[in-house]
């Protein structure tokens, strides 16, 4: 077996193997599902509390209860369409058009028994550790229009984009027979199934929906940078989780992840302040955070291909190249991509997609890219991303389109003066503040 099939794509392509074999060789390893079990409440922390916190903070104090909102009701919402139907065209077998979808042969887990398992794993946890996924891949494109979205628009396009664009993606890469699974690409937790499909489809909404009233003549600053710091730890803890349980499995690729993970987000978070100390002579804790965050979704595709020092530079890189991208975006594109989903999120992703060849064999305890000669395996890289992206804001655009022929896509003028916490919710984050 190559290093092809390890992690993920191992996992469920074993699962698939093991359901057309007898009974007797299909039997669930404790510890794998001891630590996914573990993983999959590492992931779903991403998103509540810590993404929620993250992004919450980053906004100005009167809509601090809005996005808290948008990121609980968003989790409870894929939820249920992740049984409904997401988890079925994800990992799904969609028969003649297998390639593209996974067709709905497994819509509200139809055909899973409680003794169904995905490699070393009871299917059960398999949904549960994928449906972790499903909910903050919609979560963060929340950051691409607070402030400025009716509520009604965020539950129809989270719950349409998670259907249209999330899962079909999934199944592409991740699900067994999927036509970028087929060619080999390498994304082991999710640079382009979770952060290029979000980064790429926040910037089309975030240019569709507008600017808000004050954007790019006044730059408010985060209402709370400790909601921030502890978001971004929160999230960091949580990776662990994302990466290390992706590889699905208690051993030493999951080790292997966590490692690179960990080295990956440190040398992020100190070159962004690096970056800031230099241009602006002081070391930001928000800027230091936010590089935190680039490195983790820089590392994200490459975590299963790298070892250490290819996770060093990619760390380094992932803030090099982040930072001017939100300053590109902002500054002179001048797209109010409000938290700067695009910039870290679909920039790091794509980054760590397509930089994992080149450092698949730096240094040690690199799994490296098996017999695949790199430059194939960086055509294969380049093909993947190509494809999402134009996925991504295809049918993004589309989504956009039909939601505003339902409900407004963004609230009134007053609404955004006065603040969504009480305008949408009738609630304050906070008493006595305006």
């Amino acid at each position: 077996m190559t290093i092809l099939s390890t992690g993920r794509r191992a996992a469920v392509a074993l699962g698939c193997a093991l359901s057309l074999a007898p009974a007797a060789f299909a039997e669930t390893n404790s510890g794998d599902t001891a630590w996914v079990l573990t993983a999959t409440a590492l992931v779903l922390l991403m998103t509540l509390p810590a993404l929620a916190l993250f992004y919450g903070g980053l906004v100005q104090s009167k809509n601090v209860l809005s996005v808290l909102s948008q990121c609980v009701v968003i989790a409870c919402l894929m939820s249920i369409l992740w049984l409904v139907a997401g988890y079925s065209i994800a990992f799904g077998d969609g028969g003649d058009a297998n390639a593209i979808w996974g067709g709905l042969g497994k819509a509200f887990l139809n055909g899973v028994e409680a003794t169904s398992e995905t490699g070393t794993i009871p299917e059960s946890v398999f949904f549960m550790f994928q449906m972790t996924f499903a909910i903050i891949t919609p979560a963060l494109i929340v950051g691409a229009y607070p402030e400025r979205t009716g509520f009604a628009f965020v539950l129809i396009f989270s719950s349409l984009w998670m259907l249209l664009v999330y899962a079909p993606v999934a199944h592409w890469v991740w699900g067994s027979g999927g036509w970028l699974f087929e060619q080999g690409v390498r994304d082991f937790a999710g640079g382009l199934v979770v952060h290029a499909t979000a980064g790429s489809s926040a910037i089309v909404v975030a240019m569709l929906v507008g600017k808000r009233k004050h954007f790019p003549h006044e730059m408010r600053p985060p209402h709370s940078p400790v909601f921030v710091m502890i978001g971004a730890a929160l999230l960091w803890v949580g990776w662990y989780g994302f990466n290390a349980g992706s590889a699905l499995s208690a051993g030493h690729n999951a080790g292997n992840a966590m490692l690179v993970t960990h080295i990956s987000a440190s040398a992020a978070a100190l070159t962004w302040m690096a970056i800031q100390w230099i241009k602006f002579g002081r070391p930001g804790l928000v800027g230091t955070v936010t590089g935190l965050v680039a490195g983790l979704a820089t590392i994200t595709p490459a975590a299963g291909s790298v070892g250490p020092v290819g996770a060093l530079v990619i760390g380094i890189s992932a803030s090099i190249v982040c930072f001017y991208a939100v300053t590109l975006i902002r500054n002179m594109l001048k797209i109010d991509d409000s938290l700067d989903v695009f910039a870290v999120h679909g920039v790091g992703g794509i980054l760590g997609t397509l930089i994992l060849p080149i450092l698949a064999t730096a240094g040690p305890l690199s799994p490296g890219l098996g017999e695949v000669p790199m430059g194939q395996q960086l055509w294969v890289q380049v093909q993947g991303v190509v494809a999402v992206i134009a996925w991504s804001v295809g049918v993004t655009l589309v989504i956009v389109k039909v939601t505003g022929l339902i409900v407004n896509l963004r609230v009134k003028h007053e609404a955004e003066v006065e603040g969504l916490d009480m305008h949408v919710h009738g609630e304050r984050g906070y008493h006595g503040m305006n």
